[in-house]
C-alpha cells in the first residue's frame, strides 16, 4: 500500500497536532451546548473518532452514508443518502464530520436538509478541503487541512475501499487509478 503513495501530505502526527486545535476551538465554540456529532461514512470515520475524543464537552454520534463517488475518483455530482441518520435533530445542534470537501455538492445538499427537518444549528468540519475543485460555495467552519488538486488516501480517506488505514494522508500514484 504504501509504494502506492507518490507523496505524504500530512504525518500522523500533523494530523494528530490539528485534529487537537480543532477539538480545543469546537469545545471553546460549543460549550454548554449538547451537540450532535454527524459522521459522514465511510470516509470520516478515522477523523470522526479521533475529533469527538478532542472535544471536552457533551457529544452524541450518528452517521450518515452519502455518496457522490462510486468507485471514482471524482464526484458525479449527483448525492445518494443510503443510510440516514438515527436521531431527531430537530432543536438540535448539528456538528457534520466529513472527511473531504471537494465539489461542495454533498453538503450543499445535507446541510439545508438537516436545518428543513428542525435544527438549531448546523455546521461543518472537514479534515481536508479542496478550494480548487468547488462547484458550490459551502461554508466550512472548522477545516484540518487545504490540499491541492490531488486524488488522497489514508485516514479515512480510499481509493475503491482501500488505503483507508494508512495513518497519513498522501497523494495516490495516478497509474494506480487512472487504468
Amino acid at each position: 500500500m504504501h509504494s502506492d503513495v507518490k507523496q505524504v501530505l500530512f504525518t500522523e502526527e500533523q494530523i494528530k497536532a490539528r485534529v487537537r486545535e480543532l477539538g480545543a476551538q469546537i469545545t471553546n465554540d460549543y460549550k454548554g451546548k449538547n451537540i450532535l456529532l454527524c459522521g459522514i461514512l465511510k470516509g470520516a470515520v478515522t477523523f470522526f473518532t479521533d475529533l469527538a475524543r478532542c472535544i471536552d464537552g457533551p457529544v452524541e454520534f450518528d452517521f450518515m452514508v452519502c455518496s457522490s463517488y462510486g468507485a471514482s475518483t471524482t464526484s458525479s455530482g449527483f448525492v445518494k443518502i443510503r443510510k440516514d441518520l438515527d436521531s431527531d435533530v430537530r432543536g438540535r445542534d448539528i456538528l457534520i464530520v466529513e472527511d473531504i470537501i471537494d465539489t461542495g455538492v454533498t453538503l450543499s445538499k445535507l446541510k439545508p436538509l438537516l436545518l428543513e427537518r428542525g435544527a438549531a444549528s448546523v455546521k461543518i468540519a472537514t479534515l481536508l478541503s479542496k478550494p480548487s475543485r468547488r462547484k458550490v460555495d459551502i461554508p466550512v467552519d472548522y477545516n484540518g487541512f487545504e490540499i491541492p488538486d490531488a486524488f488522497v488516501v489514508g485516514y479515512g480517506l480510499d481509493y475503491n475501499s482501500r488505503y483507508r488505514n494508512l495513518p497519513y494522508i498522501g497523494v495516490l500514484k495516478e497509474e494506480v487509478y487512472s487504468h
